[in-house]
């Protein structure tokens, strides 16, 4: 190519990529209404305290389905989310909300165990994943199991 030549199609690509530029940066979309399922607090640090990581339900007859409420608050300052909650046992179901919880905020989670088929002194552990600093606790429930529940 003709240094003329080469000079007008460079002179074309470059106006084309300034036209390119300006479209594509008008079509920018507005963030006011995303994020909302994540902590929106991403340079702080959430904190998951749980008022007790402890629950003994005593002496329960076998058979019965017994659930407690962990009560936990978020003593950070950035937003909790609490990712996961597994249990050690399939007779423990953990449940909890999965949505954010800002600095200061609270939530519970609710264990419910089902003693069908166990007997004596039972103890499960609850393993809460999230994304505080202390990302890993671990909850548990005790149960003295027999037939009358005395």
């Amino acid at each position: 190519m003709k240094e003329g030549k080469m000079k007008n199609v460079l002179t074309y690509f470059l106006a084309v990529m300034m036209i390119a530029g300006m479209i594509g940066g008008s079509c920018v979309r507005s963030s006011s209404g995303a994020g909302k399922n994540f902590p929106s607090d991403t340079t702080g640090t959430a904190i998951l305290t749980f008022r007790a990581s402890e629950h003994d339900f005593g002496k329960v007859k076998a058979g019965e389905k017994v659930g407690c409420i962990f009560s936990y608050t978020n003593t950070g300052d950035a937003d909790l989310v609490i990712t996961s909650a597994s249990a050690s046992c399939g007779c423990t179901v953990p449940k909890y909300d999965k949505k954010p919880v800002p600095p200061g905020g609270t939530g519970t989670m609710e264990v419910i165990f089902d003693t069908s088929g166990r007997e004596g002194i039972q103890t499960k552990t609850v393993v809460v994943q999230s994304n505080a600093e202390n990302n890993l606790v671990i909850l548990r429930i005790i149960a003295d199991i027999n037939e009358t529940g005395r």
